[in-house]
């Protein structure tokens, strides 16, 4: 087995740019982040039934994609509710942003004006140097939005963009001017015929150990102290002439911001990790099963559209146990994860080895469905005779119906259907269709993603 270390410049440039919104407490930083991802950010539908705290999410604008991160809240140690214990608490937030973000966007409040605060936050992401974005929030009247230049100029910024998260008002040029100070993007999110795997879950689960025992020999820090990997760590591995970038990860709390400002940023490294890699590996400890964090973590890598394999560790001790089978634990798993019923489970000890080479098969076989391609002929001739035996119900005495459907992207598999009216399309039609193309093709642990397009001719003529 031969190993080798890839430069940090690697790693670095095959992430997605961050962007931290950083500022005070109560100057509008959750309700202008909410306002960026929820209107005017594209970024991948909820998955039915998880959980998403909306402290982060991957987004594109003007076809660029970054990573955008709310800090409110993230510093739980301020117990005190003087305004020293708010000021340590603003500190620290913006020192850990500024130490993880390419841009920070730095929010000051409109109608309330410079705060001895806001000073302090200026000093501390002047010293770190990182590109920044003066954002005056709240600036809902057209007064606040005309007084903002001169108020906040005395921070050293130059003037601020004004915008109002209530209507929406700014956020555009905020956004533009955001793409224009993010760093260069990689032309592609890994190297040619690379496979990375995102070794992910929740603290002390084995993610470190597991990482070892496919390399064979002590790589990165084992320890029985949970929290002990803060950051991501990619290692290159060549295995029967294929390359593998494992990506070991810090492990995700149920609520990171309880943990203090470094685990929320360990655990955004980790989210991280779920964007660039292809397949993520969700390790979970067999003998306490699936958790609230774990279908949270399952939640994640679905939406942005990965591979996903769940493995059960530390079987060893599930079978010195004796009371449940794979096939009993993995029908658990599924009735847990309804919405991950397509990943694989395997089980496995990163610690004795026992069935540690079930898991690269496995992967192998996710790698292929990722670029699975169904001709379009065969994909047609099933969706029609799916159709036809359960047609879509009305709404409102009109049918849903599909004419064809092609699929025009792999690696993440896109299906696009031609239809007469996709606001006629119901939820649990949609499943149908999704269940549909699992039956008939191979695609095991990987998510689809279903388009619906109402076909132009037929559209005009109805």
């Amino acid at each position: 087995m031969h190993t080798r270390d890839e430069p940090d410049v690697d790693a670095k440039m095959l992430r997605p740019a961050t962007v931290a919104v950083v500022g005070r407490p109560n100057v509008g930083k959750s309700a202008l982040f909410n306002r960026l991802i929820g209107q005017r950010l594209a970024i991948v539908e909820d998955t039915p039934g998880v959980t998403r705290d909306r402290l982060y999410a991957l987004c594109d604008w003007r076809g660029r994609v970054f990573s955008i991160v709310d800090t409110a809240g993230i510093d739980p140690d301020a117990t005190s509710a003087d305004a020293s214990g708010f000021a340590d608490v603003t500190r620290r937030q913006a020192e850990a942003a500024a130490a993880e973000a390419d841009v920070v966007v730095f929010v000051v409040d409109a109608q309330t004006g410079l705060h001895p605060l806001d000073e302090d936050v200026g000093d501390i992401l002047r010293r770190k140097r990182r590109p920044m974005v003066l954002v005056a929030s709240k600036a809902e009247s057209p007064a606040a939005s005309s007084s903002v230049h001169a108020e906040f100029a005395k921070l050293g910024f130059g003037g601020p963009i004004a915008v109002s998260a209530l209507h929406g008002e700014g956020t555009g040029d905020l956004l533009d001017r955001i793409v224009e100070l993010l760093p260069p993007q990689a032309p592609d999110a890994g190297l040619e015929g690379e496979l990375a795997l995102a070794i992910i879950g929740r603290p002390n689960v084995g993610k470190s150990s597991l990482l070892n025992a496919l390399l064979g020999e002590e790589r990165t820090l084992v320890s029985e102290i949970p929290g002990t990997t803060r950051d991501a760590v990619d290692t290159v591995l060549v295995r029967h002439g294929r390359t593998l970038r494992l990506i070991d990860t810090a492990g995700v709390h149920k609520k990171p911001e309880a943990h203090g400002a470094i685990a929320y940023y360990a655990a955004l490294r980790s989210l991280k990790a779920i964007a660039r890699c292809d397949i993520a590996l969700l390790v979970f400890d067999a003998m306490i099963g699936v958790t609230a964090q774990d279908r949270r973590l399952a939640g994640l890598a679905i939406e942005e559209r990965k591979g996903l394999i769940l493995v059960g560790n530390k079987w060893d001790l599930v079978r010195e146990q004796g009371e449940f089978s794979q096939g009993e634990l993995t029908r658990v798993i599924g009735d847990l994860i309804p919405f991950a019923r397509f990943a694989p489970v395997t089980f496995l000890s990163a610690k004795t080895h026992r069935r540690l080479g079930s898991l690269m098969p496995v992967v192998n076989h996710v790698s292929e469905n990722l670029d699975r391609r169904v001709p379009t002929p065969q994909l047609n001739a099933v969706i029609r005779d799916a159709v036809l035996a359960h047609p879509a119900p009305a709404i409102g005495g009109k049918l849903f119906k599909v004419y064809y459907a092609t699929q025009p992207a792999t690696h993440p598999p896109v299906f696009v259907f031609s239809c007469n009216d996709p606001d006629l399309l119901q939820s649990h039609y949609r499943r149908f269709l999704e269940n549909v193309i699992r039956q008939h093709f191979d695609f095991e642990g990987v998510p689809l993603t279903l388009e619906f397009r109402p076909h132009r001719e037929r559209a005009s003529a109805e």
